[in-house]
């Protein structure tokens, strides 16, 4: 279902990046490590017609991905941002082909990719969802909860996302934190839709005990092992029962054929920051819908505007698995939009406004700014 109706072109004037420190409400662990301050870089489109915003969902360090803040500033001031303003005037499905001859970077393509789509929408009068094609004004919410101190201090943290009304749970598993906080979560909760997310943190050395979570039920086991092994994962996907699900495996519809050929995996995690922005996103969703393969919408503890575009995104018809568009205030105690994403009986709200719906709370905007370049054409 490739988009419908492409976006009106705009003329591009200038770029602005910042670079945010958001305070997390909680630290956030993984089994690459843990954040207690977000760090994001958010880009503002400068146009004729107005401003469009977009995010790079970059962290500090390259842990999830090679990819980090100052990498992906590099890369944006120096090359991305200036070939896009070399264009002058464009439409958001040209800014791709624009990017071609830039290897990788596929996050800061994103960030400008995703502020170019919002100008033009927003010059246009079309939300988000109508140009992807949305087909629901709201999308169910799952949470991701990290490595908690220990399995007891997990169940109570899960229990007060229960309880604020999310329809399904992740926790971040690592070797020696997987079976018996599984295990703690199961019989707590019961059948609450539960799965478990690895980011890369196992091997083929470790299939017993992945295996021993096919006792629990879970929807999915999520990047057990490297993001270049697709061949060690449908060996995996062999000797478990729980499905394989890809995250940082799937980095381009290419890359997301090559798992399903290979059996790698029947679940797959769609995060557009990972895959080069939203338009790429929309070619592996219509790619899995084809192939009958469920996808659902991950989290990279976005700002309100990534938060947007991601809800837009989950609203696809092939989405059919809880993503992790959660409320801001899981992560947030004040996004920098004036009325960030709120839980509404599990689900949120897919923004209808012109673009991403979303307006910037410029004051707080410029409190958690702690670089900012400006880049005109």
């Amino acid at each position: 279902m490739p988009i419908a109706r492409p976006a009106a072109s705009v003329s591009l004037d200038g770029f602005e990046l910042r670079v945010l420190h958001l305070p997390l409400v909680s630290p956030f662990t993984t089994s690459f490590g843990t954040e207690t301050v977000r760090e994001v870089i958010v880009v503002r489109a400068l146009t004729a017609d107005g401003d469009g915003w977009g995010e790079i969902v970059t962290g500090a360090a390259p842990l999830y991905s090679s990819e980090y803040t100052q990498s992906a500033w590099d890369v944006a001031t120096r090359f991305l941002a200036p070939a896009l303003l070399g264009r002058g005037r464009l439409a958001p499905h040209e800014v791709p082909s624009v990017f071609a001859p830039f290897i990788g970077h596929r996050m800061a393509k994103a960030g400008l990719e995703l502020a170019v789509v919002d100008a033009a929408l927003r010059a246009d009068g079309r939300s988000m969802g109508d140009y992807l094609g949305a087909a629901v004004d709201r999308v169910p919410s799952g949470v991701s909860v990290g490595v908690q101190r220990d399995p007891a201090a997990l169940v109570d943290a899960v229990g007060g996302y229960l309880a604020e009304g999310y329809l399904r749970i992740k926790i971040k598993i690592k070797p020696g934190r997987d079976v018996a906080d599984t295990a703690a979560v199961r019989e707590a909760f019961g059948e609450v839709p539960l799965q478990v997310d690895a980011n890369s943190a196992y091997t083929l050395a470790d299939i017993d005990t992945l295996a021993a979570l096919d006792a629990f039920d879970l929807l999915l086991i999520e990047q057990p092992l490297q993001e270049d092994d697709l061949v060690d994962h449908a060996v995996l996907a062999e000797r478990v029962d729980t499905p394989i699900c890809l995250d940082e495996s799937i980095v381009s519809a290419k890359a997301a054929g090559d798992a399903l050929a290979l059996a790698a995996a029947s679940v797959i995690n769609i995060k557009a920051g990972r895959v080069g922005g939203y338009l790429e996103a929309v070619r592996i969703h219509d790619l899995c819908v084809a192939a009958g393969v469920p996808v659902w919408c991950g989290g990279m503890l976005e700002t309100g505007i990534g938060r947007a575009a991601n809800a837009a995104l989950a609203a696809l018809p092939g989405f059919t698995l809880p993503g992790d568009v959660s409320a801001a205030s899981r992560f947030y105690h004040r996004d920098i939009v004036t009325e960030p994403a709120v839980l509404e009986d599990g689900h949120v709200r897919v923004p209808t406004g012109p673009g991403l719906g979303v307006d910037i709370d410029r004051a707080f905007l410029d409190e958690v700014t702690v670089e900012r370049v400006e880049i005109r054409r």
